[in-house]
């Protein structure tokens, strides 16, 4: 054997050792995420790993006798020689099932089975940082505040009885800045109620705190440090102007408790998202720093590695144990570990026994998305960086390739778990983690130096935030460049089949760029490659999305967005839009307006600040041109209202009386009144619409305040009513009687926990001869105008049992309603670009002159809402 294939086999062999610990890394991962998302099947896979194991070490120890060079001999030899990995495979899944068997108890403590909808007195110990937050609650409503997790240690319900535990949860505290909540480490005492979350979930529990938490002790010695390095640091970052100043704490600690959800926005959907969290680049950058430092102290190896082993530490307690930031650190410390004991460390083989050694540890780690991605990322780096750097140096130099292998090696590992958590394609990551990435690593280095000088030299705190705010910006402006180019987000195809889908053509790309041998074959690869990449846009997204456009009605006036539990209703005349609320979810509200052809929303209506009717704000704020807004309650309802001013949006709270016109249509508000003192449901803003279409939207008004809306004596028979709060059985027969509409719109999300819609107010609706839309069985639910009728359209079929129990015959003409489609197709409908001046809402002419004008109530701008002033 030549000194060359000697050279070459010894390679490969190299090679071949650093996967040993592929398939059981892979096998851990797997065994801990069946079990731990059904714990019943610990005890069936521990039995199952146990007898693997036995029978793998009985079947090793039996020699075979058939001849070394037959094929039976090769068989049994090849099938002898996995024995050992399947052993492996075994032994640690016997493990990760001993571990849910051990822990899972503690995540279900009885009394917290018995009372979920209970107010209990909890014990916690806060593990993570505080971040801004808007849930839904308990009942439905807004809630802003702060949330962070923790570690259940104690509960108490109001008879006395009490549980010991040790399970995570994670707690939403109301009204509470971040830079209020208590510090990590530090116990807590506070009256919560509970709700379980998913059995895979890293927090057991979800806790809704009443009131704020009493601070029983404070973070010990080890934490305090920390604690007050990463507040200061906080401090300091807060005075600093624009988007790199929510950064800053992010690139330097991982702390992402400043970036606001349009910043968050930017970054996901620019592919920057990642250099916010602390990964294995901040730990070799801490490592690196602290063997330098020991150098020029002249200490020995072992010490070297002993202090850097401490400054690692120490690095995690700062930054706080997250999953992107223990799967770092444990590599680093078998790295530091391996250099010790004069081993070599390997890439792949570090990787994987951190995977295995976490896992095992917490089961429940496989099941978290930023582990998930972390570890990928990292193997992607390891896997493909220098082949890809090969391949590309034929087209370009090679430090111009080896910079574009590194995001693309990382983007192409980790883009089918991210096609699963969002099912779209950020075709500028690599050229934006391109711009950004010589930034990144300047921002941490200096971010972590400002940070001690600022806790050592408070005067220089805000001087060196300054130093890590320069590359900070920079990377926003990065991320907000691409976030805002055209094609920012491609859709793919949503759930498990996309992932799979995204899987499967990233490997055969791999495959075609990589390769060596092969070439027809890997001609005709790439020919399928790229007939199945545009076969997917072509035929299943982007003419499923000229489809779905061209089913809709073109004459349409209303449409209910099917967007869960929530209310998102557009009304269009002449080109001219109205959004009456966003819904719950941004996403599900840019499907539907994408859907529906709609750019700019001319006038915009949030009826009140529940979660469920402001959630997908995000969608829209810079697209709206006027809002119109009930009364706020409270510091996160005027900072909503602040978004939109600062969006540039006339916004006025809307009160009886408002009136204007939406192209051909007269829109009038008929609640609140001016001077209310109702917040909430109470107080949503109730329109009326009036042209070739009579429509009345009541918000989420309850049964007394429409009953006090019937006794103004201003409504009429309407052809479409939206139903008030989603169906809920809070409401009043006389006004339902009293509208006589033919269509009820419910917007309903299906399954809901609140029992929406109400058999009374079916019922009701019935009674009044009104014929039910319900959005959570028939989809989109559209109005239109065709040939002079009044036409409701939905994009699903209604089932048959619903059908005939809501169905009401047509029994008045005049009420225009006279036929329901479902799947209409018809051709799309070119706007003609009117719209409403967003001036006209604050003094106008009078009403129907051609503005939206509010002539009778001539508001100055300055006394437009409370937050705009």
């Amino acid at each position: 054997m030549t000194e060359t294939q000697h050279g070459a086999r010894q390679s490969a062999s190299t090679r071949w050792a650093d996967h040993r610990l592929t398939l059981p890394a892979l096998c851990a991962w797997g065994v801990a995420f069946a079990v731990v998302g059904q714990p019943a099947a610990a005890v069936p896979v521990l039995i199952a790993a146990f007898a693997c194991t036995a029978v793998s070490l009985a079947l090793w120890r039996v020699r075979p006798s058939s001849p070394k060079r037959s094929r039976r001999g090769r068989v049994l030899r090849a099938a002898r020689s996995a024995l050992p990995t399947i052993a492996v495979c075994a032994g640690i899944g016997a493990s990760i099932a001993s571990a849910v068997l051990v822990f899972q108890p503690l995540r279900e403590p009885p009394l917290l089975l018995d009372e979920t909808q209970a107010m209990l007195s909890a014990e916690l110990e806060v593990v993570g940082t505080p971040s801004e937050t808007a849930h839904s609650g308990f009942a439905g409503q807004s809630v802003s505040g702060v949330r962070f997790e923790a570690t259940l240690h104690r509960i108490q319900n109001t008879a006395g009885r009490s549980d010991r535990t040790s399970t995570r949860v994670l707690l939403f505290v109301d009204d509470l800045a971040t830079a209020d909540a208590p510090a990590i480490g530090s116990t807590i005492r506070v009256d919560a109620m509970f709700r379980a979350t998913d059995d895979g979930s890293q927090t057991a529990w979800l806790a809704f705190a009443e009131g704020r938490p009493q601070t029983i002790r404070p973070p010990g010695w080890q934490l305090a440090w920390a604690a007050e390095l990463r507040a200061r640091f906080a401090d300091a970052a807060r005075g600093l102007p624009g988007d790199g100043a929510e950064l800053v704490p992010g690139l330097a600690l991982g702390d992402d408790s400043l970036v606001d959800a349009s910043l968050d926005e930017a970054m996901k959907d620019s592919g920057l998202s990642h250099l916010t969290a602390v990964s294995g680049a901040n730990c070799a950058i801490v490592i690196a720093g602290a063997f330098l430092i020991a150098g020029f102290a002249g200490l020995r190896r072992s010490a070297r590695l002993g202090s850097a082993g401490a400054v690692l530490v120490l690095f995690v307690v700062l930054v706080t144990p997250q999953p992107s930031v223990i799967r770092a650190a444990a590599m680093a410390g078998i790295v530091l570990v391996s250099m010790g004991a004069s081993r070599s460390a390997r890439g792949m083989p570090v990787l994987c026994v951190a995977v295995i050694s976490l896992i095992v540890t917490d089961p429940w780690l496989s099941h978290s998305f930023g582990f998930a991605l972390s570890s990928l990322a990292t193997a992607g780096l390891l896997l493909f960086t220098r082949p890809l750097t090969s391949a590309l140096s034929r087209w370009m130099p090679t430090w111009l390739a080896a910079v574009i292998a590194v995001p693309l090696a990382a983007q192409l590992a980790c883009q089918p778990v991210l096609a699963l958590l969002t099912p779209t394609i950020a075709p500028y990551s690599v050229p934006a983690n391109l711009l950004a990435a010589p930034a990144a690593p300047v921002a941490t280095v200096v971010g972590l130096l400002a940070c001690l000088v600022g806790a050592l030299i408070p005067a220089l705190a805000v001087p060196a935030a300054w130093l890590c705010w320069v590359p900070a910006a920079w990377i926003g402006a990065v991320a907000r460049f691409f976030a805002g180019a055209p094609g920012a987000r491609l859709p793919w195809v949503p759930g498990l089949i996309g992932a799979l889908l995204v899987l499967v053509l990233t490997a055969l790309a791999l495959w075609v760029v990589l390769a060596t041998g092969a070439p027809r074959l890997r001609r005709f690869a790439a020919v399928f490659l790229i007939a199945a990449i545009v076969g997917v846009y072509g035929g299943v997204l982007v003419g499923g999305t000229i489809a779905l456009r061209l089913s809709v009605p073109q004459n349409w006036r209303i449409a209910a967005c099917d967007i869960g539990q929530g209310d998102a209703v557009l009304v269009r005349s002449d080109g001219v839009t109205a959004l009456i609320d966003t819904g719950p979810d941004p996403d599900a509200l840019r499907a539907c307006l994408d859907r529906m052809q709609i750019g700019r929303i001319d006038l915009l209506v949030l009826t009140h600040f529940d979660l469920d009717h402001i959630g997908g704000l995000d969608a829209v704020v810079d697209r709206a041109d006027a809002v119109l807004v009930g009364p706020t309650d409270g510091r996160s309802d005027e900072t909503v209202v602040s978004r939109l001013v600062e969006s540039g949006a006339a916004v006025h709270q809307a009160a009886r009386g408002d009136r204007g016109v939406l192209g051909r249509l007269r829109w009038e508000v008929l609640w609140p009144t001016v001077d209310t003192t109702l917040r909430g449901n109470g107080a949503s803003v109730t329109l009326l619409f009036s042209g070739d279409v009579d429509a009345l939207f009541l918000g989420d008004l309850g049964e007394s305040d429409q009953a006090q809306l019937m006794a103004e004596g201003r409504l009429g028979r309407v052809d479409v009513v939206k139903v008030a709060h989603h169906g809920s059985g809070d409401q009043s027969a006389e006004l339902y009687d009293g509208i006589h509409a033919r269509a009820g719109i419910i917007s309903v999300g299906a399954d809901n926990d609140y029992g929406h819609p109400n058999n009374r107010i079916l019922e009701i609706l019935s009674g009044a001869a009104t014929r039910v839309f319900r959005t959570d069985q028939l989809g989109l639910i559209v109005v239109s105008i065709e040939n002079g009728q009044t036409v409701v359209w939905s994009e699903k079929a209604v089932a048959a049992p619903a059908a005939s129990a809501l169905s009401v015959p047509p029994t008045r003409l005049e009420t225009r309603i006279d036929r329901v489609r479902t799947r209409g197709y018809c051709t799309r409908r070119k706007t003609n670009g009117q719209g409403l001046d967003p001036a006209a809402l604050v003094g106008a002419g009078p009403p129907g002159a051609g503005g939206a004008g509010l002539g009778h109530r001539d508001v100055p701008r300055r006394a437009q809402h409370p937050a705009a002033s």
